[in-house]
């Protein structure tokens, strides 16, 4: 994305316009899977509603422990006679009626605070990815029509006020296939939820971005699986739904011309963050095997020498060992081996020289 000076607008009935827009700086910025997975699952947990057991749960009969002697277990039981209640255990997490183990607490930690900083980063990766056509593809949105990624529509779609005409410009840019792939995808919840004002499940669609609301949130609103935001409030939920990479977004031309005063740029601080400064990557150009055969590093690399023209030099002895390639790795291992044998030899010198002379006391004793 970064070798992308410009990047064209489109009108409303899909033919390129002659004016174009240069690519903002957000769309180089690093792209950190890790980290946008990481406080997304942060971010999800804050829309949880904290639920518990009810605090008297299991506990409201009236049993009492018969205590030792009766060849029972020492567990409470229920009073009374004449019923098959009566006598039963009770209170326990394993009897019938009883409490649960460790029952859920209404003060859990259910939120999670993320650092400011580190949000920012996952939402301009998250912006990044959106402009690298095979994450977005990958992702499953059917763009294998669309003429450019990242897509940029015209001003003129803000005003838009019809869902006949949303559809219309969606048509002319070839990118309703993915609605229709939306609503393909709708099927109903298993389980409870279908009691629970979420009885369908679908896909996610394209994100509609805009600068002025002049309608178009009317005109996009109802169509399957697209959603809108203002690009002053884009949120990693919705960039990366579930922490993958790479939605399909549809950008109005205002509102990508506004992101280098959202995001602002590695050199100058954003209008709307204080302070904030796009993050830069160690390594702009990750192609290791590109840069090595370049003609910059190819001309100040030492050529080869006769014994390493057919195939290059490996290490197949272990030095620890051969002591050859011991000096050759290291040429002052030499020297302490030398060294070494030298203080051996006089070790060896001095203890036969006492062996002889306790001999010679030996014999002068055996004489006498």
């Amino acid at each position: 994305m970064a070798a992308r000076p410009v990047v064209s607008v489109y009108g409303l009935n899909g033919s390129k316009l002659e004016a174009t827009v240069p690519l903002p700086s957000v769309f180089t910025s690093p792209i950190r899977p890790d980290l946008v997975q990481f406080v997304h699952k942060n971010m999800a947990k804050n829309h949880r509603q904290p639920y518990s057991a009810k605090q008297q749960a299991g506990e409201e009969t009236s049993a009492e422990s018969w205590g030792t002697g009766r060849a029972v277990a020492r567990i409470p039981r229920v009073g009374g006679s004449g019923t098959h209640r009566s006598g039963q255990a009770a209170f326990g997490n394993m009897t019938r009626g009883g409490r649960m183990f460790a029952p859920n607490k209404i003060w859990r930690k259910w939120h999670v605070r993320t650092n400011t900083n580190q949000k920012r980063y996952a939402t301009a990766s998250a912006v990044a990815a959106t402009g690298v056509s095979a994450l977005v593809s990958g992702r499953g949105h059917r763009i294998a029509k669309i003429q450019e990624v990242p897509l940029v529509v015209s001003a003129e779609a803000e005003s838009l006020k019809k869902t006949k005409e949303a559809v219309a410009l969606l048509k002319a840019l070839s990118a309703y296939a993915d609605v229709e792939k939306v609503a393909n995808t709708r099927s109903q919840r298993a389980g409870r939820g279908k009691m629970r004002n979420r009885r369908h499940r679908q896909r996610r669609g394209p994100l509609v971005v805009f600068a002025q609301d002049n309608g178009i949130s009317h005109a996009f609103r109802n169509l399957p699986g697209v959603e809108l935001v203002d690009v002053t409030r884009l949120n990693l939920l919705q960039l990366a739904p579930g922490g993958h990479l790479g939605r399909f977004v549809i950008w109005t031309q205002p509102a990508f011309e506004a992101l280098n005063k959202v995001f602002g740029t590695q050199t100058e601080a954003s209008a709307q963050k204080k302070g904030y400064t796009l993050p830069q990557s160690l390594v702009t150009n990750p192609d290791v095997s590109r840069i090595i055969a370049s003609d910059e590093v190819q001309a100040v690399v030492r050529p080869a020498g006769p014994r390493f023209t057919k195939r290059p030099f490996t290490q197949k002895k272990n030095p620890l060992r051969n002591t050859q390639v011991l000096v050759r790795l290291n040429p002052y291992a030499q020297v302490l081996r030398r060294t070494e044998i030298l203080g051996l030899n006089k070790k060896t010198a001095k203890k036969s020289h006492k062996k002889a002379a306790s001999q010679k006391f030996l014999d002068l004793l055996k004489a006498d």
